[in-house]
C-alpha cells in the first residue's frame, strides 16, 4: 500500500511533467503560421510518436520551454506531430526524418537547429539567437550583474576604436551559441573594471579556486593567438565541469572523476573534490581533467566496466592520446590520483577493453569479433576483411543477419573473412571505425597502411559478392573482378 505522503509525491511529479508539457506549443496544419508569425523566435520540434529519439528529447524540451517563456526576451518552443493534424506542415519545411528542429523568426524559417539536445544546452542554444551577439554594458551596475552571472562571460573593454574591438565582434558572432559576451566603451564601466583595449574573460563565483585565476585577460595577438583559441582554451578551466552537450570539448589525454556533481543542490560537496582534482590538474598540466555527475553519466561508466558508481568518493577513469580506456582501480586521493595519471600517460596501465567473451569455437562462415580478439581477428590479421558493427535490437541488422550467413558461406575457401562484432557490447578502434548507426559496414583491406573503408552499398547477396570481387587483394577464386562467377574447370 502507498503511504498518503508516496501518493502526493507521485501526484506532484506529475502534475509538474504536465505544467512542463503545456509550455511546449502543440501545434497543427491549421494554426502553424498563425501561432508561429506571432512570436519573434521560435523552436519547432518536428516528430513522430513513435520515434525513440523523440520520446528522449520531449521531457528536456519541455524543460526548456519553462525557462525560455520567462526570459526578458523569450523564446517559444513548439512540436508538430508529423503523422497526424501536422503532416502538411511536415512536407513544407522538408522533414525527413524525426525528431527534426528548426528556428522560426517573426513566422518564416530562419535555420535547422544544430545545438545539444538537452535543457541547459536547449537553453543556452537558443538564448544565443535573440538579440545582439554580445550585450553593451552601459552602467557599472550592468557590469557587476553581467560578471556574477552564473556562467563563464567573456567582456570586451574599449576606449577607442580597434582592431580589437572588431576581431571581439566577429568572435561574438561567431560564438554566441556557446558563450556569453558582454561589450563596454563607458569610461566608469571601464575604471571600474580597470581596463582600457582588452578582452576578459571571467569565471562564475561557484568555480573560482585558488589553483588558477578567477579571470583571464586577453590583450589581442591575433596573428599567432586568435580571441577564439583564448578562449577555447581557458572557457573550463584545469578541471572543466563535463556535460552531455559539452562533451567534444575534451580532448584525450582525459582523466574524469566522477560523483554527484551538483551545483544547485550541493555547490560545497561538488567543489570538494573538484578542489582536490585541481591540485592534481595543476601539476599535470599535460592531461586534461574534469568531472562529470555519475548519474548523467552512467552509460559512459558502462562503458568502463562499472555498472554504477557506489558511495561518495569519485570513481576515476581516463582515456590516453590513442583513446585507449583506463580505470583507476585504488580508492580515490589526490596521491591515487597522481599515480593513476602519471602511469597511464607512461604506459605502465593495462587498458580495459569492453569485450564479451573469445568464442571457444570461430570457424563458422561467419566470425565473431570481440572486443578481446578485434586486433587478432580484423586489425592485425593480414587477410581482407568485411566487418558488420550491429545490435542485437537492431531490426535492419536482424534483416541483415541471413544474407551476411550466406554470404560467409559463399566466400569460406576465399581469402576474405566475413564478420560481425556486436558494437553494444565490445569495444574495437573507434579512431578506425567510425560507426553512428546500425549495421554498419567497414571493408579492411590486409595490408595495415590501408585504411579501412566504409561500405556504402546495396544489402542483397549480390551486392555484397561484386564488392568483395572488386576489392579484394587477390581476385577471389570463384568470382571476377566484376563479380561473376567463374565456371569451374572439369
Amino acid at each position: 500500500m502507498f503511504s498518503s505522503l508516496k501518493i502526493v509525491l507521485i501526484l506532484g511529479v506529475i502534475y509538474l511533467c504536465k505544467a512542463a508539457e503545456e509550455d511546449v506549443l502543440e501545434l497543427t496544419d491549421s494554426d502553424f503560421s498563425t501561432v508561429i508569425g506571432q512570436h519573434d523566435t521560435a523552436l519547432v520540434m518536428f516528430y513522430a510518436p513513435w520515434c525513440g529519439h523523440c520520446k528522449r528529447l520531449k521531457p528536456e524540451y519541455a524543460v526548456a520551454a519553462g525557462i525560455l517563456k520567462n526570459d526578458d526576451t523569450p523564446v517559444a518552443l513548439a512540436k508538430v506531430d508529423c503523422t497526424e493534424a501536422g503532416k502538411s506542415t511536415c512536407e513544407k519545411f522538408s522533414v525527413s526524418g524525426y525528431p527534426t528542429l528548426k528556428i522560426f523568426r517573426k513566422g518564416e524559417l530562419s535555420q535547422e537547429y544544430n545545438g545539444p539536445r538537452e535543457s541547459n544546452g536547449i537553453v543556452k542554444y537558443m538564448r544565443a539567437q535573440v538579440g545582439p551577439s554580445s550585450r553593451e554594458l552601459k552602467t557599472v551596475a550592468e557590469y557587476e550583474a553581467f560578471v556574477g552571472k552564473d556562467d563563464v562571460v567573456v567582456i570586451g573593454f574599449f576606449e577607442k576604436e580597434t582592431d580589437l574591438k572588431g576581431e571581439f565582434l566577429k568572435t561574438a558572432d561567431k560564438m554566441r551559441e556557446e558563450i556569453t559576451f558582454g561589450h563596454s566603451i563607458v569610461k566608469d564601466v571601464l575604471a571600474k573594471a580597470g581596463y582600457k583595449d582588452n578582452v576578459v574573460l571571467y569565471r562564475p563565483k561557484r568555480l573560482q579556486n585558488k589553483f588558477e585565476d578567477s579571470f583571464v585577460v586577453y590583450s589581442g595577438e591575433p596573428e599567432t593567438y586568435s580571441l577564439k583559441a583564448f578562449i577555447k582554451e581557458n572557457y573550463h578551466g584545469l578541471v572543466g565541469i563535463r556535460q552531455k552537450d559539452n562533451i567534444p570539448d575534451f580532448g584525450n589525454p582525459l582523466v574524469v572523476a566522477y560523483y554527484d556533481v551538483d551545483y544547485v543542490k550541493n555547490p560545497k560537496g561538488t567543489n570538494y573534490w573538484r578542489n582536490r582534482v585541481l591540485k592534481v590538474a595543476k601539476e599535470l598540466s599535460e592531461v586534461n581533467f574534469a568531472v562529470s555527475d555519475k548519474d548523467d553519466f552512467t552509460h559512459e561508466l558502462n562503458e568502463y566496466g562499472i555498472d554504477f558508481a557506489k558511495g561518495d568518493k569519485p570513481v576515476v577513469a581516463g582515456r590516453d592520446a590513442d583513446g585507449n580506456k583506463f580505470v583507476m582501480t585504488e580508492e580515490f586521493s589526490i596521491e591515487n590520483l597522481v599515480a593513476f595519471t602519471k602511469d597511464m600517460l607512461d604506459g605502465k596501465l593495462e587498458p580495459f577493453i569492453k569485450s564479451e567473451p573469445v568464442p571457444e569455437n570461430n570457424d563458422g562462415p561467419v566470425k565473431v569479433a570481440v572486443g578481446k580478439n578485434f586486433k587478432e581477428l580484423v586489425t592485425d590479421s593480414g587477410r581482407d576483411a568485411l566487418v558488420e558493427f550491429y545490435a542485437p535490437w537492431c531490426g535492419h541488422c536482424q534483416k541483415l543477419a541471413p544474407v551476411w550467413e550466406e554470404l560467409g558461406t559463399k566466400l569460406k575457401n576465399e581469402d576474405v573473412d566475413i564478420i560481425k562484432i556486436d558494437a553494444t557490447a565490445n569495444d574495437w578502434p573507434k579512431s578506425q571505425f567510425d560507426v553512428s548507426g546500425f549495421p554498419t559496414i567497414y571493408w579492411k583491406p590486409k595490408e595495415k597502411s590501408k585504411k579501412p573503408v566504409r561500405y556504402n552499398g546495396g544489402r542483397a547477396l549480390e551486392d555484397f559478392i561484386k564488392y568483395v570481387s572488386e576489392q579484394a587483394s587477390s581476385e577471389l577464386r570463384g568470382w571476377d573482378r566484376k563479380g561473376n562467377a567463374k565456371k569451374e574447370e572439369l
